[in-house]
């Protein structure tokens, strides 16, 4: 893809795939068409085969050379699977997970077994703590793979526009509580996106403190607003490359539904701003594409 840079490899760490089985286990099993259209999205075929081909053709159309695509609800991890067999070069597999919920370390082994590369975790959506010690058994199953554990402030579009419940827990969302599993099981590679959402202080902590946590870019970073002087995107990236280097920083850009597809205006955001603060070419690949493709490795 052309940057400001020149014709860099771009691979995308945080794409959400808004399956047919998604919609499904969000609303109940309501018919995914009659959702899509009070959503006024493009409702997806019930084969997930055909929303990756979609997202490929999307990739294509933007010169992106991969995505991570994130099966977002717990129990569509079938979907990403299925998406990954049919695109392996193109698409990389991530899952979310509710690991106190009946059956989680079954279902976490079995989504890696079959080739996804990174469990997502939403402490505050599912109301536990990071450290919790039920968590343990999830740690050696995912070693020598990662680990991407949303924290700060927490907003899932969907959800308010089809008017669901919300009842997230954000005493749940601090990055600190990740720091002592962080520094016990060094194998496991953990992910914070968004510079952690309004905790961009603790998220910047934690990656100081253990050398296996990334920062994901992705998203609009309005958490900014937090932030005293609410700081520009410039600062924001300044900051992430003096504490976690080049090397641990993931560009993302959280693109979901369709028609919308592939956010440009995201990338072009942050390719303005790593230029603006004199990122050298080295530096903007591994964090528009080399990072991702070792984290999949």
């Amino acid at each position: 893809m052309l940057t400001p840079w020149g014709e860099l490899t771009v691979r995308d760490a945080h794409v959400h795939f808004f399956s047919h089985g998604f919609f499904s286990l969000l609303t109940g099993g309501r018919d995914v068409r009659e959702v899509a259209a009070e959503l006024q999205w493009d409702a997806p075929e019930s084969e997930p085969e055909l929303l990756a081909d979609r997202w490929v053709s999307e990739l294509d159309r933007h010169g992106v050379t991969s995505a991570a695509v994130i099966a977002s609800m717990p129990g569509d991890e079938d979907s990403v699977i299925r998406a990954i067999a049919r695109h392996p070069e193109r698409l990389h597999g991530q899952f979310l997970l509710n690991p106190l919920a009946e059956g989680a370390m079954e279902r976490a082994k079995a989504a890696f077994d079959a080739g996804l590369r990174t469990a997502c975790l939403f402490p505050a959506m599912h109301r536990y703590s990071v450290a919790d010690e039920r968590l343990e058994p999830l740690w050696p199953l995912a070693a020598g793979r990662n680990v991407f554990v949303h924290c700060g402030v927490l907003s899932v579009g969907v959800r308010k526009k089809l008017g669901l419940p919300s009842p997230f827990d954000m005493r749940y969302s601090n990055p600190l509580d990740l720091h002592n599993v962080a520094l016990r099981h060094p194998s496991v590679r953990f992910v914070i996106p968004h510079f952690g959402a309004g905790f961009f202080r603790e998220a910047l902590m934690l990656a100081d403190l253990c050398p296996n946590v990334y920062l994901d870019t992705s998203s609009s970073n309005s958490w900014t607003k937090y932030e005293p002087g609410t700081p520009d995107l410039e600062a924001v990236f300044r900051q992430a490359l003096t504490v976690a280097g080049p090397r641990r920083l993931l560009f993302g850009t959280d693109s979901s539904f369709f028609p919308r597809g592939w956010v440009q205006a995201v990338f072009a955001k942050q390719t303005e701003a790593l230029s603006l603060i004199g990122v050298n070419r080295a530096d903007a690949a591994a964090i528009l594409g080399e990072n991702l493709f070792s984290l999949q490795q």
